[in-house]
Order: structure tokens, then C-alpha cells, then sequence
């Protein structure tokens, strides 16, 4: 068998399209917020609906928003209609799962171009009280995600003597770099470091202003391969290397300060793209920190900083978007979270920085960055590496 039909094709992402995210979008169904998405990344990639080859799309629980299995009425929608469609769920990675098997159909040659979606309603629901679901059916999550994952925090404060203040830097400066992103979700423009430090506390150590919102968004790209890539009317971020881990949410000796999925699957997608020092290798990191303190947690699981040391890395302003190692220059998770689509958003926002197309929020020189997105009880985990060149060359 020759070479050619052994490789795999080489993946570009030539079209990203977002919703403005916003608490509510009242005036759409979700249909009508999927295709708003779609349709945006196909004008970004210069295509239309015929030239996609088959969607695939995710979002997080169906209780989300209390409509059962979406996709069997979003086929219309997405110009689906005849073609392949596949929903994949990973728990709050999933938008980046979601883009990983769009990747890998493209990078197997099963379809040439493919349409990724990722979205959630959040306004039609109530994601907090569903994430409190009762004894039998699961372990009290104590009122939403932040329940689950503020003692987690703790004891990375304990492990590593972090000061009480680390949060609220990630905040800060998270929320400052959603101001220069128009799609960004919370825009608030007379926020201080003071303001953040007084917000009311919601989960020990977790303050207000320390927690991601609620949102309706939705977002998209659309994936090709060499070929189309070179058809593009702009430049095209190419997939260095994808990978998702996953481990039970509980069991003896499971780490919920550095789960052993996060750094098996970091490693994984450094070792596709040739990367061995990722501190100096990475130009930007689009990170999922749905909770301030996760910045400095996921820098050491990442292989960014040694343990103990994630940290110091914000508190020195390293992760500032003018820093040695921008992390969320969007204004990340903390800034917009429609949950199912706020995995597909870091890796999009990834790519956005590779093809000098992020606006504002725009890395200088940024050639490699980092897509990152994490779900379930911080077990499922989902990266991509993208860079400016073609990974062929």
C-alpha cells in the first residue's frame, strides 16, 4: 500500500463563525441559533451549503434545555438534509470533541469538508439546578458545577500555598480581554480587581466574579483538507495534532487537582505535533476555566508550569494578553459560556489567533496556540494544537 494511502490527510480550518452570546437570545429557536453560527463560518470560508460533505454537531445535556435529542429537527437547519449527521457528547468537552471527530473524518478521508457546530440554550433552562440533581441518582453536587469544584480548588490552594488572591487576577484580566472581543458574552466595562475581590462568595473560595454566566450561543467551523485549504479566501489554521482522554469521575486515588486524563492528553497532542517544551513553544493558549482557579490548575496539568508552579505564572502576569503566554485572550469561559459550545469555542478561538484573524483580542506573532476543554466531573478531555503552517511542510 503506498505512503499516500496509509498518511493521514492534512486538516485546515478555513471558516469560524460565532453568535453574539448573550443571557437570552429570545428572538431565535435554536435552530435559527445553530444556522446563524453556520452560516458565518461558511462566508468566512468562502462556501456554501453544497459544498459541505456532512455535519457534526454537540452540545451538553438535553435537560439543558428540557428538548430531547435536537438533532432530529437541526438537520434542515444545518444543510444536513441527504447528508451525514453525527452528535457527539462528551459532558462539558464536548464542543471540543465535537471538532476533534470532524477533524478526523477529514484527516481519514471519509468527507473532504465538514461542517462542526457546537451550541446551548441555556435561557430555556435551568443549568444549575440540573447539575443539582438528588441522592439516589448521583452524589450531591451542592447547587451547580462550582459545588462540585470549589473543594477541588481548596486543596490546590493547600497543595500549593497559593495566596487567596490568585482568583481574582484570573478574573480580571479574563473579563479585560472580553472587552476586546465583540462575541464575548460579559462586557463589563467598569470592572476592578477590587470589584472582583468584593463580589459576594458563592462556593468557598469561588466569588461571583470569580464563575462563568450562563449563555445562548452557538459555534461553528468548517474543516477541509488540502485541497480546500488551498481554495481559501483566507489563511487556514492547520491541526497539528488532537487528542481526548477520559477517566471515571470517581474512583481510589483519582487526583481532581491534576486528573491524569488532562496530562495523558496534553501529551498525546504534543507528541502529533513535535512540541517538547510547550512553555516556549505555544504562542496562546485558549484554555477552559469555567472557575478562576482553574487557570493556574490546568497550567501545571498542561505541562505549562511544574507542579506547584501554575500560580505564579498569572500571578507574575505571564497568561496577560501582552504576557510571555497568553491564556484565554477571548475572555475565555469566564466571559461566555453557552456550555455546549464553550469547548468548541477555545479550540476556534485557537485557530483564530494562527490565522491573524482574532481583531482585538489578537496575539502578536502567534503561530501555535492551544484549544483545551474539559466536562463531566473533570474527567473527559478534549485538545488540539493548530499552527500557521501546514504540518506537511
Amino acid at each position: 500500500m503506498s505512503k499516500a494511502a496509509t498518511s493521514k490527510e492534512p486538516v485546515a480550518v478555513v471558516g469560524i463563525g460565532q453568535t453574539k452570546h448573550v443571557a437570552a437570545r429570545r428572538d431565535v429557536s435554536i435552530a435559527g441559533l445553530v444556522r446563524e453560527a453556520a452560516r458565518r463560518a461558511l462566508e468566512d470560508a468562502g462556501l456554501g451549503w453544497p459544498d459541505v460533505d456532512a455535519v457534526v454537531i454537540g452540545k451538553a445535556p438535553d435537560f439543558f434545555e428540557g428538548v430531547m435529542m435536537p438533532e432530529l429537527y437541526l438537520a434542515d437547519a444545518l444543510g444536513a438534509v441527504g447528508k451525514p449527521m453525527l452528535r457527539v457528547h462528551t459532558a462539558g468537552s464536548v464542543g471540543g470533541s465535537t471538532a476533534l471527530v470532524a477533524a478526523n473524518l477529514v484527516a481519514a478521508r471519509v468527507h473532504r469538508t465538514v461542517l462542526t457546530l457546537a451550541f446551548e440554550k441555556q435561557s430555556e433552562s435551568n443549568a444549575m439546578w440540573g447539575l443539582s440533581l438528588p441522592i439516589p441518582f448521583q452524589q450531591p453536587l451542592l447547587a451547580g458545577a462550582g459545588g462540585f469544584f470549589a473543594p477541588h480548588v481548596r486543596a490546590y490552594m493547600r497543595r500549593t500555598g497559593a495566596p487567596d488572591t490568585v482568583g481574582s487576577l484570573v478574573a480580571y484580566k479574563d473579563r479585560r480581554n472580553a472587552l476586546k472581543n465583540p462575541y464575548a458574552h460579559l462586557h463589563e466595562h467598569d470592572l476592578t480587581l477590587e470589584k472582583v475581590q468584593a463580589a459576594p462568595m458563592l462556593w468557598d473560595p469561588i466569588r461571583y466574579s470569580e464563575t462563568c454566566p450562563s449563555s445562548d450561543g452557538a459555534c461553528a467551523m468548517i474543516l477541509t483538507d488540502r485541497a480546500g485549504a488551498a481554495r481559501s479566501p483566507h489563511p487556514p489554521a492547520w491541526v497539528h495534532g488532537g487528542a481526548m482522554r477520559s477517566e471515571p469521575t470517581l474512583f481510589a486515588g483519582k487526583d481532581f487537582v491534576s486528573p491524569q486524563a488532562g496530562k495523558d492528553c496534553a501529551a498525546d497532542v504534543y507528541r502529533q505535533a513535535g512540541i517538547t517544551d510547550p512553555r516556549r513553544e505555544i504562542d496562546a493558549v485558549e484554555m477552559y476555566v469555567p472557575f478562576s482557579w482553574y487557570e493556574p490548575m490546568w497550567l501545571e496539568n498542561l505541562g505549562f508550569a511544574e507542579e506547584g508552579e501554575g500560580w505564579k505564572l498569572t500571578e507574575s502576569g505571564v497568561t496577560e494578553l501582552d504576557g510571555d503566554l497568553p491564556v484565554n485572550p477571548s475572555g475565555g469561559v469566564l466571559s461566555t459560556n453557552p456550555i455546549g459550545a464553550s469547548g468548541m469555542i477555545r479550540f476556534a478561538e485557537a485557530a483564530l489567533q494562527v490565522r491573524g484573524r482574532a481583531g482585538a483580542h489578537q496575539v502578536d506573532g502567534a503561530r501555535r496556540a492551544l484549544g483545551h476543554a474539559y466536562g463531566g466531573g473533570a474527567q473527559f478531555f478534549a485538545m488540539w494544537l493548530v499552527g500557521a503552517e501546514s504540518p506537511a511542510d
